[in-house]
């Protein structure tokens, strides 16, 4: 049976890994379903995790997260970008991503995700182009700095993702082992 809770662990995490891509806590959800399936499985059934994979998880998720966070705030900070507009290009670049999961591309099974990601990072430029349009920036700088807040974002959004990537790596091997 404890090979049934270990599949459903593996599509959890998977799923994460995807919900990571559109900007939402994939992560974090990945720690989360980990920590119960610790405390629901015995450590020493045949599929079962110890809570040093648990640690290795939580860590990596705080990496990406800190990396996504450097990315995206360096690149609009760089580009002279005010708070507001950071702000904005925060909840832009996740309405975007939702946007973009649902219209997505016309391109069989990762058209939904290019286009969430793409999307996400249209909506970091419009959030920081508005923001900083209302802070009274010339139409000039607001683009420029957009244009940095959407490179930021697909530089973060990439960087998370692989740090994502690594920790259903480690969860999938934590199970063989």
């Amino acid at each position: 049976m404890s090979f049934v809770w270990a599949f459903l662990l593996v599509l959890i995490v998977l799923f994460g890994w995807l919900l990571t891509l559109v900007g939402l806590p994939g992560n974090w959800l990945m720690v989360a379903a980990v920590i119960v399936y610790a405390l629901l499985i015995p450590q020493q059934s045949p599929a079962g995790l110890g809570w040093g994979v648990v640690a290795a998880l939580v860590v990596l998720a705080a990496l990406g997260e800190l990396l996504e966070f450097l990315a995206g705030a360096l690149g609009a900070a760089k580009a002279g970008g005010s708070r507001r507009g950071a702000v904005l290009a925060l909840a832009g670049s996740m309405v975007g991503g939702i946007v973009g999961l649902f219209v997505g591309l016309p391109i069989p099974l990762v058209g939904s995700l290019l286009g969430a990601v793409l999307l996400a990072g249209a909506g970091a430029f419009i959030g920081a182009v508005v923001g900083e349009q209302w802070k009274g920036r010339s139409l000039d700088d607001s683009c420029r700095i957009g244009r940095a807040a959407f490179w930021g974002r697909l530089l973060g959004t990439a960087a998370k993702t692989a740090v994502g990537a690594a920790m259903v790596v480690t969860t999938i091997v934590a199970l063989l082992v």
